[in-house]
């Protein structure tokens, strides 16, 4: 019992996760007097997603799975999964966006708003902000971080750094995790770019992806990837099965995010469609040849 009681500790996450609730609870407020009751409702029932994506960061980062981490490889991946792919799934589908711009007063929005979409200065950020909003780009960004982050050399660098570790590995995988799932969630006022099939083709591919990275860390290798967990003091698991129980729950976990995933983008497809038979035809590009107009005879 005390895996799960001791070791939780106090991360200054925890202070970014108060004020973007109140943040967002302000919002939701003020766009609640300008708007319809029903749509009201939904950001409502939205919220509660981003509440538990957040939830989710600071269980993470907070809890024993962050102190256990250090000694077991296999920890680190159940942290790792929490970070890249459940905390960021709930906050896009919470869509907390327009709250918590709404949050800040009408001046300070249409200052920032100005500043962000018309000065030249920020161009550079605003050619980067559609580079990364491009749904290959998003695609193929979660896939390298998820790999590079995974070679020996840079996950070692990583726990012997507490900067890079935060700064660089878990931030790269929250923000590379929205982007990525900001092409598979509707998250208003935000559109997939990518269309059904690429839909598909993305949680697919990536969890061939995750497939693939777990085979290499238990059946294509016999020997323990990460020197950072050959010598730990007061662990008896050995580092190779640490890490193949590790490996485990990556090909395991990848069904429980990818399977519910697909099936919501072919439902959702299938009702914007109409029936399986109008999606399967769009899919395969299976359009009847136009007739062609009879020549005349001589």
């Amino acid at each position: 019992m005390s895996y799960i009681t001791a070791h939780w500790s106090f991360d200054p996450f925890v202070i970014v996760a108060a004020v973007l609730i109140v943040l967002n609870e302000l919002g939701l407020h003020r766009l609640r007097r300008r708007s319809r009751p029903e749509r009201a409702r939904q950001r409502r029932k939205r919220s509660f997603a981003f509440y538990g994506g957040l939830a989710m960061l600071l269980l993470a980062v907070d809890s024993p799975i962050d102190y256990w981490a250090d000694d077991y490889f296999f920890v680190h991946m159940i942290e790792h999964i929490l970070i890249m792919f459940f905390a960021p799934i709930l906050i896009v589908a919470g869509a907390p966006w327009l709250p918590l711009i709404f949050a800040f007063p009408v001046k300070v929005r249409r200052a920032v708003g100005r500043a962000v979409m018309l000065s030249s200065w920020a161009r550079p950020l605003r050619a980067v902000g559609r580079f990364l909003a491009n749904g290959l780009v998003a695609v193929v960004l979660f896939n390298f971080v998820m790999i590079l982050w995974h070679m020996p050399a840079a996950f070692d660098l990583a726990e012997s750094n507490q900067v890079v570790h935060i700064w660089l590995m878990h931030s790269s995988f929250f923000i590379a995790g929205v982007f990525f799932w900001l092409q598979i969630i509707p998250s208003h006022p935000f559109t997939p770019k990518l269309s059904t099939t690429g839909q598909i083709g993305a949680i697919v591919g990536t969890n061939v992806v995750m497939f693939v990275l777990a085979m290499a860390l238990s059946i294509f290798t016999t020997s323990s990837w990460y020197p950072a967990y050959d010598h730990v003091p007061g662990v008896t698991l050995s580092p190779f099965a640490d890490q193949q129980i590790g490996a485990a729950i990556l090909w395991v976990c990848g069904d429980f995010w990818a399977g519910p995933a697909l099936l919501a983008v072919i439902r959702r497809a299938i009702d914007e469609e109409g029936s399986t038979s109008a999606l399967l035809d769009k899919m395969l590009r299976h359009r009847s040849m136009p007739e062609l107009p009879e020549v005349p005879r001589a």
